[in-house]
């Protein structure tokens, strides 16, 4: 029986490794940059989420072989004129710190009647160093006045999608899994890869 082919996702976080591990399931093998310890950080230096995306994809992928697959995705809020975006990771003051994220932005809204967000993802594909295709995913929704929900990662206790009442720390990942940002661009590259022929 043939292996699964490799999937490798330009990403040390784990949650997002996770959320795309159980939306793929066994029909790839599912790696992060954790599991190649030599690579380097990629420095986000773009203004756009395709930006960032397409420097860790092929950043990552001249130094691997097999198909990388990179994520690059956000929030973004009306009221703040599209902020956090690109630097929803930051927003707090400190990459990768969820509570300063969750603080600063429930002090920014704080009085703001217009509570609709959303977070999108954008994705991008490459090998031997160049993109191969980009796929972007949106879902719409509100934001809440306090955070709601244990569940998820970063603003995940502070968005409602629409359609539903919960946030998505509440709802639980299969929910979220099914409509999120990052199904539905997810949704896109396993189209992608059935074109092929990759199954």
């Amino acid at each position: 029986m043939q292996p699964p082919p490799r999937l490798i996702i330009a990403t040390r976080n784990p949650h997002k490794t996770g959320e795309i591990r159980a939306m793929v399931g066994d029909r790839f093998e599912v790696l992060d940059a954790t599991a190649f310890p030599e690579f380097p950080e990629i420095e986000e230096t773009g203004t756009t989420f395709l930006e960032n995306a397409r420097l860790k994809a092929e950043g990552i992928s001249r130094r691997v072989e097999g198909w990388v697959l990179s994520d690059d995705s956000g929030l973004q809020v009306d009221a703040l004129g599209g902020a956090p975006g690109v630097w929803s990771s930051s927003y707090g003051g400190e990459e990768g710190n969820h509570a300063k994220n969750n603080a600063r932005l429930l002090a920014e809204m704080a009085g703001k009647a217009d509570r609709s967000a959303r977070f999108r993802c954008t994705m991008v594909l490459a090998r031997s160093g160049s993109e191969r295709a980009a796929f972007s995913g949106t879902v719409e929704g509100r934001l809440v006045e306090a955070l709601h929900g244990d569940g998820g990662f970063g603003y995940d206790p502070l968005f409602v999608p629409d359609g539903h009442e919960k946030t998505f720390a509440e709802l639980g990942d299969e929910i979220k899994n099914s409509l999120s940002h990052r199904a539905r661009a997810l949704q896109q590259v396993v189209a992608f890869f059935d074109g092929m022929g990759i199954k």
